[in-house]
């Protein structure tokens, strides 16, 4: 059981609370949300968007042998062409790969599109072990460029 995260109308993520408890989940919601939404370490090789020499990640993966999150962040001062979205579904893809390896899903599929300027929509479709079907869209907010 891991507890409920909650997107907002400004694209912010929080706890969710079913006053006076914090909300909890059984789904794959929030291991989802947190795989996609947290920065994962940028490679020498990846063009930052602020040139900044800021390579990010999580803390935690200085104690692991993977990363933690996705490369999404990467792409929040990018123009909406479709190679950025083609980049999109593959750092998704990357970031939800753990599902697989753990043994919790067969399969992952990613889509992106444009929802509006500057806002990506993120289609997860997960067939999980047992052979059930979970779906779910975000919503990605990039920064203008």
């Amino acid at each position: 059981m891991d507890i409920a995260l909650q997107q907002d109308a400004n694209h912010q993520f929080d706890i969710s609370l079913n006053r006076p408890d914090i909300q909890t989940e059984k789904g794959l919601r929030t291991a989802v949300m947190i795989s996609l939404f947290t920065d994962a370490r940028a490679s020498d090789d990846d063009i930052l968007p602020g040139n900044d020499g800021d390579r990010r990640g999580h803390w935690a993966d200085t104690y692991s042998d993977s990363s933690l999150g996705s490369k999404l962040w990467l792409l929040e001062r990018e123009k909406e062409l479709p190679n950025v979205l083609q980049r999109a579904d593959e750092y998704a893809t990357q970031a939800l790969q753990w599902f697989i390896d753990d043994g919790i899903a067969q399969t992952v599929n990613v889509l992106t599109d444009w929802l509006a300027q500057g806002r990506m929509a993120i289609y997860v479709t997960i067939i999980k072990a047992d052979g059930n079907t979970w779906q779910h869209t975000f919503e990605y907010e990039l920064k203008a460029a």
